[in-house]
């Protein structure tokens, strides 16, 4: 039995999942994994293939899917399977996930898609809104990098680390409201690169290890050392959109984000929402539109030049400490203002800080 945790939940799986360090013990279970193995069938709770009900890829003739997924076993199950063979069976409550995989491939090769979309969808299941994005920890607090697949959102991360910012999670960053707001949870603790972002960063694609040898893509380790930052969850400070690459001097700058494209940055870019029901829409739409309410949204265009990366970290480091400085000014003004004192802000000038706060 191995004990782990990821994405705020307890782990515990019938061996070590490559890229979650194993912990001593938990205080409960979340999710069980078994890996190598999938339950016994018995009556007619079959695990074949039935209705599909997703398909993604390929659609050319004689071609597989990349991913098919069908309910089974009276939809008490989720099956994924891989068009290299690998498959998962993920219980609907989002409790218990099995795992099998055909040679060549092996548990590294299962353990990507496992702590990708696998674990994405099983948050999704258990009610856990999940951004496709990367976050890291300033000052105590969680700061979102957010964009469309290929905007820089690990690379941009990988930066952070380097400058000694640590990273929250990379490509699944799950987010939770609880009574004080919204949190970050501490996901896989690899930063995920393809081999142009390890020569921007490193210098050299060798630099970093491969996340298995039948892969391309490399991980950044930020296991040890691991501040407290990196092992709780951290609360929501703001979200950064990614834009295409500009090759222009101005760049890398930040401008808000219109109150009414917020909503519809953040919906396109959560994870695995092609798989999710008119249930799972309508919580992802109620939490993100209390999240775009609270939480400031700012859109950054980074400069094609990997040379660049450092100045577009501190350029987000400028912005959100700005930021921070406006929201703690308001947050004075309206205490001052509550005990009816003269001191601060007028209420034109805190309502006209609280509209620079949010961006737009």
């Amino acid at each position: 039995m191995v004990f782990s945790s990821a994405f705020g939940l307890r782990v515990w799986s019938n061996q070590s999942i490559p890229g979650l360090p194993p912990l001593p013990s938990v205080s409960g279970i979340d999710v069980q994994v078994w890996l190598g193995e999938m339950p016994v069938r018995s009556g007619n709770g079959s695990y074949s293939a039935s209705q599909t009900f997703y398909a993604n890829g390929s659609h050319s003739p004689g071609s597989e899917p990349f991913l098919r997924v069908w309910k089974v076993a009276g939809d008490k199950y989720f099956r994924f399977q891989y068009q290299d063979g690998t498959e998962f069976l993920i219980e609907k409550t989002g409790s218990q996930v099995w795992a099998t995989w055909p040679e060549p491939w092996t548990l590294e090769d299962t353990a990507v898609y496992l702590l990708g979309p696998v674990f994405g969808f099983l948050l999704r299941l258990r009610g856990v809104v999940c951004l496709h994005a990367s976050a890291i920890a300033v000052d105590g607090r969680a700061v979102v990098l957010q964009g469309s697949a290929g905007a820089g959102k690990s690379t941009t991360a990988a930066a952070f680390a380097r400058l000694g910012f640590p990273v929250l999670s990379d490509d699944i960053v799950a987010v939770e409201e609880q009574r004080e707001g919204f949190v970050v949870h501490p996901g896989n603790p690899r930063v995920r690169l393809w081999p142009d972002s390890v020569r921007a960063l490193f210098g050299n694609i060798e630099a970093l290890p491969r996340l298995t040898p039948n892969w391309d893509k490399c991980y950044l380790d930020l296991t040890a050392p691991r501040s407290e930052s990196e092992l709780r969850s951290l609360p929501l400070d703001a979200v950064y959109m990614l834009s295409v690459r500009q090759d222009d001097e101005r760049v890398p700058c930040i401008s808000g984000v219109a109150a009414r494209e917020r909503l519809i940055d953040l919906i396109a870019n959560t994870y695995v929402n092609v798989l999710l029901d008119p249930a799972m829409r309508a919580n992802e739409f109620s939490l993100l539109s209390r999240l775009i309410a609270s939480v400031p949204m700012r859109r950054v265009v980074p400069h094609t030049d990997p040379a660049s990366l450092p100045r577009l970290c501190e350029v987000i480091l400028e912005d959100h400490r700005r930021l921070a400085s406006i929201k703690s000014h308001s947050a004075h003004a309206s205490e001052n203002r509550a005990h009816g004192s003269g001191a601060g802000c007028s209420p034109d000038r805190a309502k006209a800080g609280g509209g620079r706060l949010e961006g737009t």
